[in-house]
């Protein structure tokens, strides 16, 4: 699985064999033993602060779910071309939660691995047609009105995707929502629309009509923000796969102020964060749902069975150490 957040560095047994642990005042850390792994100890880490804002809520289930999420990584060893090792994650416990940072990022990671297999098929499929990368916002909204402003928005784009001007033969979208200064909400989507070649000629739309079909489909009395790119012709669209297919929310956003981030959670309560549509949803209808995998376990078959390699959190140094 690509861009799956394992790390293709090369790791010596030697290196994290108990006796080497053993020898210093302290068990390794995974981030030493596989630099490209060192997220894990940001998004954990994250997750506790997450926790905290949870602790004595509404929410305080969820504060339990996340205290045991991914406390211990199991990974297994897998050969390189470079006739190394690198560390591959075989299992751990996952609490699936939206507003998790760990749980956030691998579900994000796994919709994109998902998006860079599909998306080649479709390029072959429809070889003559371009991309369009579009992001459509509206005037930031009370985070107490989150959950409205986000139906308004489904609402509005349902009417321009009806729209007989409207050039995507198929789409992909998803909902990200930024905290404003003023602890307001900034929710915009990120669309990536397949068009005809012909688009770019006698049937192109300009920004500001562009402007003007988003306005009138959103009802609004001003004009909103909205941009729109063309993939340049030759590039391929899995390049904004990782802008399209990013976390939800960021998790510096996540932790800015408990109350905010507890209004959020009931906010976003059950709304969907991917849709897909036209020729697309037949190839993408899989990103709409929560992903059964958060590890990647379409490349399990390339590891050594018999050995694996524990990490375990620990919370007061906020990293990833060898459990015994």
């Amino acid at each position: 699985m690509s861009d799956s957040g394992d790390s293709d560095f090369g790791v010596s047994m030697s290196s994290i064999a108990p006796e080497s642990a053993a020898s210093n005042s302290q068990p390794i850390a995974l981030s030493d033993v596989s630099p490209q792994d060192k997220p894990w100890d940001k998004h954990r880490s994250f997750a506790d602060r997450v926790e905290g804002f949870y602790a004595g809520s509404e929410f305080n289930g969820y504060s339990s779910r996340i205290h045991y999420c991914s406390e211990l990584l199991e990974f297994g060893l897998a050969p390189t071309e470079h006739d190394t090792l690198k560390l591959k994650l075989r299992s751990a416990r996952f609490c699936r939660l939206r507003h998790c940072p760990v749980c956030q990022w691998r579900r994000s990671l796994m919709w994109k691995a998902k998006a860079y297999k599909v998306l080649p098929k479709i390029v072959e499929a429809y070889p003559s047609h371009r991309w369009l990368f579009l992001t459509l916002t509206q005037k930031n909204a009370p985070i107490v009105e989150l959950r409205e402003t986000l139906k308004q928005m489904n609402r509005g784009y349902q009417r321009l995707v009806q729209l007989k001007a409207f050039p995507g033969e198929g789409w992909l979208r998803s909902t990200e929502v930024t905290r404003g200064r003023d602890g307001s909400a900034h929710p915009h989507f990120h669309c990536l629309l397949l068009v005809q070649r012909s688009y770019f000629g006698k049937k192109y739309i300009r920004q500001d009509e562009w402007v003007e079909m988003w306005r009138k489909c959103m009802r609004l009395d001003y004009n909103p923000v909205l941009d729109v790119q063309a993939v340049k012709q030759g590039s391929k669209p899995m390049e904004l796969v990782p802008e399209l297919l990013k976390y939800c929310t960021k998790e510096s956003d996540l932790v800015a102020d408990r109350e905010w981030f507890l209004e959020l959670t009931r906010q976003m309560h059950k709304m969907r964060a991917v849709a897909t549509g036209g020729v697309l949803k037949e190839y993408l209808k899989e990103l709409e749902e929560e992903p059964e995998d958060l590890i990647g376990n379409d490349d399990q078959s390339e590891m050594d069975d018999k050995t694996s390699v524990y990490f375990s959190w620990r919370r007061k140094e906020k990293m990833y150490r060898l459990s015994p």
